[in-house]
């Protein structure tokens, strides 16, 4: 499923990071982004496709039971797709890390992830 900069970052951030199933995760990142992508935290720079999977991986164990939101619908120009995000307790408490994630996208597939964090709150 390659796509525009807005359909990648809705799949980014449903289907990579709200994918339970790591073979299924492993898939959906294998078709939607570049091998040699680059996932830039503000903590840590992740290099291609393997390190992209692991590192997905590591966040989900993290955090068991938090869930990502969209805040509003993805957008995209160009080659840049954006979507807006909340993370926390799937259980309807309030987030825990609010953020966006920025994209650049070429040939319908993400090659390079900026995550940056707006605000973050103790879990209650």
């Amino acid at each position: 499923m390659t796509g525009s900069p807005a359909d990648l970052m809705r799949v980014n951030l449903l289907e990579v990071f709200g994918e339970p199933d790591a073979d299924r995760r492993a898939a959906v990142i294998a078709e939607n982004y570049a091998e040699d992508v680059v996932w830039h935290e503000p903590d840590r720079v992740n290099h291609g496709r393997t390190e992209f999977v692991r590192r997905a991986a590591e966040l989900l164990a993290e955090t068991p039971g938090w869930v990502f939101r969209p805040t509003g619908p993805a957008s995209g120009l160009d080659d840049i797709g954006h979507l807006g995000f909340h993370y926390g307790p799937a259980d309807g408490q309030p987030p825990v890390v609010s953020g966006m994630d920025i994209a650049r996208t070429r040939d319908g597939v993400i090659i390079e992830l900026y995550t940056i964090i707006t605000g973050t709150s103790r879990p209650s």
